[in-house]
């Protein structure tokens, strides 16, 4: 191992945990984690996605963490966790993991939450436990970047069809290995393009390798399944939320192309409690992290500080600049309002 992936895992450390829902092959789990910046800074807790893991914020790390206490770690099944194989690798577990690493491990009682990809349902779903008052964790923020919140509306690729379904996946995991796979999302995945050479790619092909974590792909995608079955609950249930949630996009994404977040703001976080915002970055694809982390640094620090702008546009003349699209307002002006002279 070498380049930024060695450098990630010299940074972390490990913690074992135990999923108590009846439903895990393993006694216990190694967990990775890591955490950057002063103990006493505010929090702010950074949760991957699918099929990476927490080197995906190596580039938003260093932004953040000079004011946050920037905490983070791997899902079983991902980056340097535990990867077995047939392991139960649910989306509510891994709600229950991130709860047990804020209190234990962070041993933090509030913080706001930062989540990509497969990681917003993650986070989605521990804003719920909060809500309901399941945790004494207290989530002071939600942001939620790509990710197909709503499948309805997402362009899933025939990679992810194929290894989802039983009948298909054994014949893809025969011949992907973590250099085709990391190519390939390279390629699709990434505004400008990137090839292997590229420091992302390279730490995307050492993690896809540790403990042989294109083995458990199959597995790892069922969330997907049970995305489709709690979505419009999961989406509801923060509708009615006062947590502060932000909504940050990527508009050169495809495959959670950017009516996803469109989709779910106007249907579910543009009247709901809170100060709630949606905002897209231009220059982004999926990887908004990656593609644009000043840019999308630069929203969570606005965002978390209760600082962005009043009026919807563009933070800067940059064709890159960040744009605030709308905020929340209690309920939606009438026509006659949006034409008077000085509008409420």
């Amino acid at each position: 191992m070498s380049g930024r992936a060695q450098e990630w895992l010299e940074a972390g450390d490990f913690f074992g945990w135990a999923a108590r829902d009846g439903a895990s092959g393993a006694d216990e789990l190694q967990i990775f984690h890591a955490e950057f910046g002063a103990p006493d800074a505010p929090v702010v807790l950074l949760v991957h996605g699918f099929p990476t893991s927490s080197v995906d914020w190596y580039d938003v790390v260093p932004l953040l963490s000079g004011e946050c206490r920037v905490c983070l770690l791997d899902f079983p099944g991902f980056g340097f966790s535990d990867k077995p194989k047939g392991e139960s690798y649910t989306l509510a577990r891994d709600a229950a993991l991130l709860d047990y690493y804020l209190r234990e491990i962070v041993g933090t009682t509030s913080g706001a939450v930062v989540a990509h990809d497969r990681g917003d349902s993650v986070a989605l779903n521990l804003a719920a436990k909060c809500d309901a008052g399941e945790t004494t964790f207290e989530m002071t923020h939600l942001v939620l970047s790509n990710g197909n919140m709503f499948l309805p509306l997402s362009n899933l690729t025939n990679f992810q069809r194929l290894v989802l379904h039983d009948d298909t996946a054994g014949a893809v995991l025969d011949v992907l290995t973590p250099e085709s796979l990391a190519a390939g999302m390279g390629q699709t995945t990434f505004t400008p393009p990137r090839s292997l050479d590229d420091p992302a790619i390279a730490a995307l092909v050492e993690t896809f390798g540790h403990n042989d974590g294109t083995a458990v792909v199959h597995d790892t995608i069922q969330y997907l399944v049970e995305r489709s079955q709690h979505e419009e609950v999961w989406l509801e249930a923060v509708s009615r939320m006062s947590i502060p949630t932000t909504v940050i996009w990527g508009l050169h994404d495809t495959v959670s192309p950017p009516r996803v977040a469109a989709y779910i703001w106007n249907t579910y976080l543009w009247s709901k409690p809170g100060t709630n915002e949606l905002w897209f970055l231009p220059a982004a694809n999926h990887y908004l992290q990656d593609d644009a982390p000043h840019e999308f640094v630069q929203v969570v620090k606005l965002a978390l500080a209760g600082e962005s702008p009043d009026e919807p546009g563009a933070l800067g003349d940059d064709p890159g600049a960040p744009i605030l699209v709308d905020s929340s307002r209690p309920k939606l002006r009438s026509a006659a309002d949006v034409l008077r002279q000085s509008d409420p």
